[in-house]
């Protein structure tokens, strides 16, 4: 059974009587509630918004994001529709922006925005330090490719934003597989070192990939890895990235390990990494 539910209609067909809606369920938007003891989650944010906002609606931005299956989104955003009558509640944020009929699809029998169209305007309505993690997750989560998104960026010339997601689009990377490992990424880029590959992999005599790191640049042999929570408290975690940092040095890598408080300062880690692709020839 959905947890959403519209509180007029359940009430008109007799499903549930005023006692049990106020008992059952919490209000998300008016009118719309959601089954008491059900955990909040970005998609079931972006449905309740487009319940409240009307079948004209189309979900867009982090909602959008949301129903294609994105990850490490939080609740806590507020919903995104595109419709005629930008009035809305708290809660839901609402734009009236033209959409092509190329560019919305249907999830969940719910009209939303493309992948392409979502990463889009992520890019130009968003920070690029918020947009680029979420246009990653999306990239990592669906099919869609920096290629996809450039014909709107040339089609929507002078619409609000789209310098900006020009320039953001060169720093997006599907790669990412996580929000910090793309708030790293971006973190050496403003440095201004070198684009960095995402997610490098390495080969065995018979084709088969034996080991990967998260960001690097080849040339040189210097790969960064952001050491998340599950690299010290799972064992097995820990060990294998013992053993998999000693093959890499084995084979000629220099690899800097980053935390999260390594993250908080940009300037210290750039440093660091700018002096290891110094010493391995870089001209940074």
């Amino acid at each position: 059974m959905d947890p959403l539910i519209l509180g007029s209609q359940a009430l008109r067909a007799g499903v549930l009587t005023e006692h049990h809606l106020r008992s059952r369920y919490r209000m998300v938007y008016r009118n719309v509630y959601l089954a008491k003891g059900v955990a909040m989650t970005a998609e079931l944010k972006a449905r309740a918004g487009w319940l409240f906002a009307g079948p004209d609606a189309v979900l867009a931005g982090v909602s959008a994001a949301a129903m294609h299956g994105t990850k490490w989104l939080g609740a806590d955003s507020p919903a995104v529709v595109v419709r005629p009558d930008r009035h809305c509640p708290k809660g839901l944020t609402s734009y009236s922006y033209a959409l092509a009929p190329q560019d919305i699809c249907m999830r969940r029998g719910i009209p939303v925005t493309t992948a392409a169209r979502t990463a889009f305007d992520l890019m130009r309505l968003l920070p690029p330090g918020r947009a680029v993690p979420i246009v990653d997750a999306l990239m990592n989560a669906t099919d869609l490719k920096v290629i996809d998104i450039e014909p709107l960026v040339a089609a929507n010339r002078g619409i609000r934003g789209v310098r900006q997601a020009e320039s953001t689009l060169a720093l997006v990377d599907g790669g990412a597989e996580s929000p910090q490992e793309s708030r790293l990424r971006l973190a050496l880029v403003a440095g201004g070192l070198p684009i960095p590959e995402t997610q490098i992999r390495f080969y065995d005599e018979y084709g088969e990939a034996f080991l990967r790191v998260d960001i690097g640049w080849r040339q040189w042999k210097v790969a960064v890895e952001y050491d998340g929570v599950q690299h010290w408290n799972d064992s097995r975690q820990r060990a294998w990235d013992i053993e998999r940092i000693a093959i890499l040095e084995a084979m000629g890598w220099v690899v800097i390990r980053v935390s999260a408080t390594m993250l908080g300062e940009p300037e210290k880690l750039v440093a660091r990494v700018r002096a290891k692709l110094r010493a391995r020839g870089c001209p940074v």
